[in-house]
C-alpha cells in the first residue's frame, strides 16, 4: 500500500496547509481543525454584530456551512483575515435580513464623519445618500486599504488588532488607513456626482 502523502491534519500545521489540504481532499477533518482554531474569532466577531448570544452561536454553525463550499471556490492568501470578511459579511447579511443594522449603520456613520474635516448629519437627504453610497466606494478601493478601512471602523479594531486579523505591519495598517480614507472621499464625491447627474437627466 502506498504512503499517504500527507500524515493527519493536526494541531501543528499552518492555516494554509489545511486549506490545501482540504481544497485537495474535501476531507472535513482539515476544516474543522481550521474551525476549531478560530471558533472564538468567529464568535466573537458574530456577537460583535449581532449582540445576542444565542443568534451568534447559530451564526458560527451557519459560517461553518458556509466555509464548506466557499474555501473550494476562493483562493485564500491569509485565512484569518479572509475568514473575518467571510463572519463578517454573513452577519451583515443577517442584520440586512432583519432590517435592523444599527451596529452597521452606527460604524458607517463614524467612518462617513472620518472623511468630513467636520461631523455632518446623516439624517437627512444627502447623508442617506453618503450611506447609501458608502459599500460602493469601500469596493472599488486597492484591497488592503478597504480591508484596513474595514476592520478599523466597521469592526471595531485598534490598528494592533487589524494588523493581527489582516497580515499587515503596524505601518502598512496605518498607511492603508490613511491613504484608504482619503480614496474613499474622493471615490464617494464621484459616486455621488455620477449618480446626482444621472437624477438629473431622469425624465419627469
Amino acid at each position: 500500500m502506498s504512503a499517504a502523502p500527507w500524515p493527519a491534519a493536526g494541531a501543528s500545521l499552518a492555516d494554509l496547509e489545511l486549506v490545501e489540504r482540504y481544497k485537495a481532499t474535501r476531507d472535513p477533518v482539515h476544516l474543522g481543525t481550521l474551525f476549531e482554531r478560530y471558533t472564538h474569532l468567529i464568535l466573537g466577531v458574530s456577537l460583535r454584530y449581532l449582540r445576542n448570544r444565542e443568534d451568534a452561536e447559530d451564526a458560527v454553525m451557519e459560517i461553518y456551512e458556509r466555509l464548506t463550499k466557499a474555501l473550494l471556490e476562493h483562493e485564500v492568501g491569509n485565512f484569518k483575515s479572509w475568514l473575518y470578511s467571510v463572519v463578517a459579511n454573513h452577519c451583515r447579511m443577517i442584520l440586512r435580513r432583519r432590517k435592523a443594522v444599527p451596529a452597521v449603520v452606527e460604524a458607517s456613520e463614524e467612518l462617513l464623519d472620518a472623511l468630513a474635516s467636520t461631523p455632518s448629519s446623516h439624517e437627512d437627504e444627502e447623508g442617506e445618500r453618503r450611506m447609501q453610497a458608502l459599500p460602493a466606494a469601500l469596493g472599488r478601493l486597492a484591497e488592503g486599504q478597504r480591508q484596513c478601512l474595514e476592520l478599523f471602523y466597521l469592526g471595531g479594531h485598534s490598528y494592533a488588532e487589524v494588523a493581527q486579523l489582516s497580515g499587515y505591519a503596524l505601518n502598512e495598517v496605518k498607511s492603508h488607513i490613511q491613504n484608504g480614507k482619503r480614496n474613499l472621499k474622493i471615490l464617494l464625491t464621484a459616486l455621488l456626482v455620477v449618480a446626482a447627474c444621472a437624477r438629473f437627466r431622469a425624465p419627469w
